[in-house]
């Protein structure tokens, strides 16, 4: 058993199933957030982009994701 994207327990096959179907994203704020501090990058620079996230709670392996490498951020 692993955990899948929605945080639910799922079978290894399931898991490998789910993950090559790409889901509609579902959380909306962090989506916004996210979109504001990459926004800002050119004015306020990354460092400042990472705290305005890190102070919105957004967890760290997402915004290093989306900060650090963008073309690994879903597509809307």
């Amino acid at each position: 058993m692993i955990m899948n994207d929605t945080g639910e327990l799922a079978s290894v096959s399931s898991a490998a199933d789910s993950n090559s179907v790409r889901r509609q994203r579902t959380d909306i704020r962090t989506r916004d957030l996210i979109n504001q501090a990459v926004a800002s990058i050119p004015t306020l620079g990354l460092q400042r982009a990472a705290e305005f996230l890190a102070t919105m709670n957004v967890p760290a392996e997402v915004a290093v994701r989306v900060l650090v490498y963008p073309n690994r951020r879903r597509a809307n």
